[in-house]
């Protein structure tokens, strides 16, 4: 619950964007008036932007909830939304550039994955065309699911290929105190090897995404059936403006129950990569078991980092003043 709380914020700004968006562009083919329809426009930029900037946030908070997941899988800290957003505040501007390098990051991978699968695609056309002009409509039809679907895994997996060298930049930077710069170079280090777990992840997201609002989504059916609506119209511009809104408002509130899946699961794959490459989980016994790794002198190199970094801004002091005064593994200059 603490992290549906932390969680909410952001969605309703993104879920007031989306609607305000709805209703503008809605009211665009209805308005015969060049002055509202200037104002429509305007509005639907507006809701466009906050629907931006909400997805963003949500990002942001899931970086800023890492941090107290792994404090509590580490020292048993309790987590709270306070807490998140403490941590959200602290490094708020380096979480942003994050941020916006791994979105930057997911448009590349996009479109990069869209190349082959438009190459599979038109190969499936040739491929389709070709058994029905033989005339065998059965073999076409299996043809052509098996090779649709073969086209969608190969953009999946492309995807995720390139978009998973940046999955745990926010993890990074919050756990381990490091600069932007530094956590997008150690997230493509420990995210080798992970397409097919961040795969799994994500077809497991997208299923229950699909199904706990198709709960809420065929009694809101039901309700527009007996008040005369076809549940199964395509055509917004013909459904009532509160039927549209109110599948907007459904589909943004099942993003608030999903998210805490995203964040507890990103987190997890983290401490999971470190335990496979670092031998993470000797650092967090020997961390529970031990207490806190004693303060390096200013100056001077330690050869193991701590299991959680104790302090971002005296991480970060601590980072510039070895980049200035480097010393050697052993601290001796």
């Amino acid at each position: 619950m603490a992290l549906v709380r932390a969680s909410a914020p952001p969605v309703i700004v993104s879920a007031a964007g989306t609607v305000l968006l709805t209703v503008s562009v809605r009211s665009m083919s209805f308005t015969q008036s060049g002055g509202r329809l200037l104002l429509y426009i305007f509005l639907a930029l507006l809701g466009w932007l906050m629907s931006f900037l909400g997805f963003l946030a949500q990002l942001i908070v899931m970086g800023g909830a890492s941090r107290n997941l792994v404090m509590h899988m580490l020292l048993d800290k309790p987590v709270t939304a306070r807490l998140i957003y403490r941590n959200v505040r602290s490094r708020f501007w380096k979480l942003l550039l994050a941020t916006l390098a791994v979105v930057l990051c997911l448009i590349i991978a996009a479109v990069l994955a869209t190349v082959p699968a438009t190459v599979a695609l038109i190969l499936m056309l040739i491929v389709v065309g070709i058994l029905a002009a033989f005339g065998l409509p059965w073999l076409t039809a299996i043809v052509g699911i098996i090779m649709y679907v073969a086209i969608i895994l190969l953009w999946l997996y492309v995807f995720f290929l390139i978009a998973g060298r940046v999955a745990y930049v926010p993890q990074v930077l919050m756990v381990e105190g490091k600069g932007v710069i530094e956590s997008v170079n150690r997230s493509v280090e420990l995210a080798r090897g992970n397409v097919r777990r961040l795969m799994g992840m994500f077809l497991f997201t997208l299923f229950a995404s699909y199904s706990v609002p198709m709960l809420l989504f065929t009694l809101l059916g039901w309700v527009g059936y007996l008040s005369g609506i076809n549940p199964f119209e395509f055509d917004a511009s013909r459904l009532p403006a509160w039927y549209s809104v109110a599948q907007t408002v459904i589909g943004q509130a099942s993003t608030i129950v999903l998210a805490p899946v995203w964040m507890m699961g990103m987190s997890l794959l983290y401490v999971d990569e470190r335990v496979r490459h670092e031998g993470y989980d000797v650092e967090l016994l020997a961390a529970q078991r031990f207490g806190e790794m004693p303060a390096v002198p200013t100056g001077m190199h330690a050869p193991l980092a701590p299991a959680l970094a104790s302090s971002q801004e005296t991480e970060a002091s601590h980072k510039r003043t070895e980049d200035k005064f480097p010393g050697s593994m052993l601290g001796l200059n």
